[in-house]
């Protein structure tokens, strides 16, 4: 198969979770990308079960899943500028570290780790896990909770 860019405006990647309210996570940053004329990709950490009212439950994707979909959108797009969401575990925010560590783009570090409603989503072994992220990061962008 050619390697060929399918398209033509700048590409950005989200790795984050899934909002299945659709409030948040790669559903509201790919809305937010298409929003500013950039065309989205994204890596799935984990899918949610939640609504406007709370998180439900919490899905962890396989590290080794996410570093594939990381290593196929890489492959593939001329990826411009990387944004975190929703990491999970402590595992997945070290892989997603060791994928994004020799990316050479503007790296954006959001470490979502309570929902809007209160709800957890990052265990604490994770918090623990992103000094090494957080060190490769553009931009960090903290929630005051």
């Amino acid at each position: 198969m050619p390697d060929y860019d399918p398209v033509d405006p700048p590409i950005a990647l989200t790795i984050a979770g899934s909002d299945s309210g659709g409030g948040a996570g790669i559903q509201a940053d790919l809305s937010a990308m298409t929003a500013h004329g950039v065309f989205g990709t994204a890596v799935v950490t984990a899918t949610t079960a939640q609504n406007t009212r709370g998180v439900e439950d919490v899905h962890p994707v396989p590290p080794d899943h996410v570093a594939s979909q990381y290593a196929a959108v890489a492959d593939d797009f001329d990826v411009g500028a990387i944004k975190t969401g929703m990491l999970a575990t402590a595992e997945i925010v070290e892989t997603v570290t060791d994928s994004v560590a020799d990316g050479g783009v503007p790296l954006v570090v959001d470490p979502v780790m309570v929902a809007a409603t209160g709800d957890r989503l990052l265990s604490p072994a994770a918090e623990a896990a992103y000094g090494d992220l957080i060190a490769a990061a553009t931009l960090v962008t903290p929630n005051a909770d």
